[in-house]
């Protein structure tokens, strides 16, 4: 997926005026033989450690602090208001918050790779990109555009609010509960769910991804969020605040999909276990022996 990625920062990227020299045209196609013809099948693959270094942690961190929010602010709640939109937006905010802070600067150093046009052994790797981002910023160099992530928070909660109804509908229609055991088909529906509710809040806060991207560019004239989006829509116009839009999509949707549905089956498959009879438990312990 990591060409996917420099697709997208690349489309977001390429009309600011220090990248004056990018690729023409903004199609997939087209910025993937780009970065081919111009730096090798090496190019495809820029910022793929950080990015496999980022995922693990980054996704760890969100889902323990929604499950921990949702659980903590259903607990301070009457019966009544649980599980409510209130819930979830209050979860997926206190989410996204901790996540973005702690994970901004792999994702700085991830940007900052897939940009860089240069090849061979001029090509900036990990150490050196580091090294070039404390000596010009110092440590909180490290947080650059992290505003623009706090405000992407407003695209988890969107995300998690339909995908918490969409999920709530699906168990109307198949007349199920939450404790009921669960089938493939109920997976495969949190895939659909995943799919549809991150489609809707990508396309609604896709600016921030602009925004994000151009403030974490080396040597960038944007200074803030909303001095960066005044000035992109001011050069470019509507559209270039939805550049990048459909490789983002072809990258988030099916990794959503499968996201969402591993998170619910391993929270289905650890609650099943220990909310297990423990005298079962021992039972099939003597079993087995």
């Amino acid at each position: 997926m990591s060409s996917i990625n420099i697709v997208r920062g690349m489309a977001s990227a390429v009309t600011s005026p220090q990248n004056p020299s990018g690729p023409p045209q903004l199609g997939i196609v087209s910025c993937l033989r780009h970065i081919f013809l111009n730096e090798g099948m090496a190019g495809l693959f820029k910022g793929l450690g950080p990015n496999l270094m980022g995922v693990f942690p980054s996704r760890a961190i969100y889902f323990w602090a929604y499950s921990t929010a949702k659980r903590n602010v259903n607990a301070s709640l009457p019966k009544a208001n649980r599980d409510t939109p209130f819930v979830h937006v209050t979860s997926a905010a206190i989410a996204g918050f901790t996540a973005s802070s702690a994970t901004n600067p792999i994702w700085l150093i991830k940007t900052r790779l897939q940009l860089d046009r240069s090849s061979g052994t001029q090509s900036l790797s990990i150490r050196k990109c580091i090294s070039h981002i404390y000596s010009d910023l110092g440590i909180r160099g490290f947080w650059k555009g992290v505003t623009a992530s706090y405000w992407g928070i407003s695209e988890t909660v969107i995300h998690f609010v339909i995908y918490e109804y969409l999920k709530k509908q699906l168990y109307l229609a198949q007349n199920k509960s939450k404790k009921d055991d669960k089938t493939f088909l109920d997976f495969a529906g949190f895939m659909l769910c995943g799919a549809c509710s991150k489609t809707c809040a990508t396309i609604v806060a896709y600016p921030h991804e602009v925004a994000r991207t151009r403030l974490r560019e080396e040597n960038s004239v944007y200074r803030s969020f909303w001095q960066t989006l005044h000035t992109v829509y001011k050069n470019e116009g509507r559209r270039g605040l939805y550049r990048g839009l459909a490789t983002q999509l072809v990258r988030q949707i099916p990794n959503t999909a499968i996201m969402m549905s591993t998170y619910e089956l391993t929270v289905y498959v650890l609650t099943k276990w220990l909310k297990e009879d423990p005298q079962q438990q021992q039972m099939s312990q003597t079993h087995t022996t």
